[in-house]
Order: C-alpha cells, then structure tokens, then sequence
C-alpha cells in the first residue's frame, strides 16, 4: 500500500496545491481558462499521441477492451438516469448526473497516474476508456440533457451540437494521429519529436494543478428548497452520485469484464486492471462547463466533482491495492 501511495500521493498532492493558490488568491482565478488552454490545446494532445504512437496498433484496436468498456458506460447511463429520474429530477440535470457519474478524469489524471502505476503497456487499454467517453458517453448525455419538453428534434439538435464540439476537440484528433502513427510506423523527424515530448511532460502537472484551481472556483449555490429557483430532486444526490463514481462504477467494469472472460472473449486481466481502475478515477473536471453550457444544475455537479476528487485520494490507492 505504501509503494501504491508514493506513487498516487504526488498527483492528488499536486492537485491540492492548486486548490490551496487559488483559495488564498497567489493566483487568480483568471488565470484558469489560459492554463486550461494550454493544457487542452498543447500539452494534452502531445501527451496523447506520444502514448498512442509508442502503443502497438493491436492494444489501441482491441474489441474486447472496447466492447467491454462500452457496455459498462451505456449500463452507468442508463442506471443513474433511471434513479435520478424517479426522484422528479427532469432530464437536463439528470443526464450531467449520469455523465458526471460515468465520464472518470482519465485525460487530465488518468492516463499519466496509470501509466506511472502500472507502465506503459497501460496506456492502450487508458486511451481506448478516454476516446469512448469523449465521443459516445459525453455525445449520449448531451442528447438525453435536451429531452425535457421536446421532442427528438431537441436531443437531434444536441447530439449535432455534442459532435460539433467533439470534432473541434483536439483530444481525439490528437488520438487518432497516434493510432495512424502506430499503424504505419510512421513518427514526426526528432527535433519535432523533442517538442512534442516537451509539451507532452508539461501536461501532467498543469493539468493537475488546473483541476485544483477549477475546484477552487466559486460555485452557484441551490436555491431554498420552495423557492422559484429550487429544482426538485437536485442537489440532494452529491454523495450517491459520487458513490456511483468511486465505487458501482469500478465494480461493474470488474463483473462484466470477468464475466466477458469467462465466456472466452480475448480480454487480458492486465487490460481488465486497466479498465477497472480507470472507472474508480474521480469524475470528469470538465462536465460542470458542458452543465453550465446547457443550463443544467452546474453546482451539484461541482460539488460531485470535488468531492469524487477529495475522495479518491484514499478509494483510488484502496482500488489498485485490491485489483493489480
């Protein structure tokens, strides 16, 4: 447990950092969207294809590690919609609920905490859980967000919007050239490379250290339950939904990933180990910009975010100490 902590402690460490410099003012808050930029733009793109292009094709192609994953996001969906909504809660807040239940922080903290823990080998089964949140389980969200009172015309227009977003995203393209890199063995010259690298080791401190600024954002607060602004079902949910987080979320990518074993699918416990422990990451930090983009209750989400974030310091060690 302890090598598992000299390993995690100085990625959540780094995180609390940022958290402590924005709360007592060192920097401002300000000064976010242009960390945020660099890392999103820059720094996590090269991070990403260097990842993607050093993975043997078969790792980042592999059916099982996707069919896998895949079913356990739609499950996750379905699963924490279907609660929220018989609490009165309407679609808009209970599809970011779902899609702060189910999308982990794989890019900013996922990727390079996997790899440190377990080697690069992690990085194909990390990446293929990263591409399938951006497009398909953030896509779906959005789509059920825009159900509330209209017809599919709404969630058609949403899910149009969700693929304009993904295709101007450069996370996936950075991606996707990584998989063209290692399938045809072709890399950029060296000094190019040198760049890339470059970037590529800056993303993983500024990235953390922009989350800690992120949760450090004041956050709208709910209204008084009866008031005008109060909505019924929402707010009330943060420690369930984090649960649905840290702990269902881990434990069905664990039973469905024995049991696609068991029925002889070519699913490696290595990438299974993967797949779990990227499920039990904290949520995702963006999915409070997409609630406020689509009017969603974008403080409860917050608040899942930082508490899945707090959280995860002692239930993501725990996790790697159960599965690896």
């Amino acid at each position: 447990m302890l090598q598992i902590l000299a390993v995690t402690l100085p990625f959540f460490a780094i995180v609390g950092c940022g958290w402590l410099v924005a709360r007592n003012g060192v920097l401002p808050m300000e000064a976010i969207p242009g960390m945020n930029g660099f890392v999103l733009f820059f720094a996590l793109p090269c991070m990403l294809f260097r990842f993607a292009s050093g993975t043997p094709i078969a790792r980042l192609l592999d059916a099982s590690v996707f069919g896998v994953y895949v079913l356990c996001a739609l499950a996750m969906v379905a699963f924490a919609v279907a609660t929220t909504r018989r609490r009165g809660t309407g679609w808009n807040d209970a599809a970011f609920g779902a899609l702060v239940a189910a999308f982990p922080n794989s890019g900013f903290l996922g990727v390079p905490l996997l790899v440190a823990l377990l080697g690069a080998r992690a990085a194909g089964p990390a990446i293929v859980a990263l591409a399938i949140d951006m497009v398909l389980t953030s896509s779906l969200c959005i789509a059920l967000s825009r159900l509330d009172g209209a017809a599919a015309q709404g969630a058609g227009q949403a899910a149009a919007r969700a693929l304009k977003g993904m295709v101007r995203n450069p996370l996936p393209w950075a991606i996707a050239l990584g998989y063209a890199s290692s399938a045809t063995q072709l890399v950029p010259p060296p000094p190019l490379m040198r760049g890339v690298a470059m970037l590529a080791d800056a993303a993983s401190p500024v990235a953390l250290f922009t989350i800690g600024m992120m949760l450090a954002r004041p956050r709208p607060r709910l209204a008084p339950s009866g008031t005008p602004g109060h909505r019924a079902g929402t707010g009330d949910d943060v420690v369930r939904v984090v649960l649905y987080k840290l702990a269902l979320h881990p434990l069905l990518v664990l039973a469905v990933g024995h049991a696609a074993m068991a029925l002889g699918l070519p699913l490696e416990p290595f990438s299974l180990t993967v797949l779990v422990l990227s499920a039990a990451l904290p949520s995702a930090s963006n999915v409070p910009i997409l609630a406020e983009r689509f009017g969603a209750d974008a403080g409860r989400v917050a608040r899942i975010v930082m508490l899945s974030t707090v959280v995860a310091f002692v239930s993501f060690p725990v996790a790697v100490a159960l599965v690896r």
